[in-house]
């Protein structure tokens, strides 16, 4: 996967990157070892199988890391540092499902070197994850 680093002065609104990437049981079952959310749902297939989703299904933080990779390596990428970020849950992730996740620049503050984004992730046309973020970016004055 590339890494990009641009600066405060790079960006431009509009400018837009994406990521895909397919959940497997690994993943998930990786993820619920970091984090330490170890909720059936994610994990039980017989448990998550009486629930609403009728299977087991990605945790929620899981899809939305994938929108921290795409800020943290591809834009801005290097040195770009989390502010905030507000996250809106809207669909199931499953196992096998294939992630696209896409970051817009929104606005531009370059006298505080700040940048927000709209985050979102689609599995195919089902918006699953929307939200947006705002960075500390790093500029050439610096």
């Amino acid at each position: 996967m590339p890494i990009n680093q641009y600066f405060i002065e790079d960006l431009a609104v509009g400018q837009t990157e994406k990521l895909s990437r397919t959940v497997t049981e690994a993943l998930i079952n990786a993820f619920a070892e970091v984090s330490g959310d170890n909720n059936p749902v994610h994990l039980d297939a017989a448990y998550a199988a009486t629930t609403q989703f009728g299977e087991r299904i990605a945790h929620g933080a899981l899809a939305s890391s994938f929108i921290s990779a795409v800020l943290g390596t591809r834009l801005p990428g290097i040195g770009a540092i989390y502010v905030s970020q507000t996250t809106k849950y809207r669909a199931p992730v499953r196992i096998g499902d294939t992630v696209e996740t896409i970051v817009t620049v929104k606005e531009i503050d370059l006298a505080r070197k700040r940048a927000v984004f709209t985050t979102d992730c689609f599995v195919g046309e089902t918006k699953v994850v929307t939200g947006e973020a705002t960075l500390m970016v790093a500029s050439r004055a610096a």
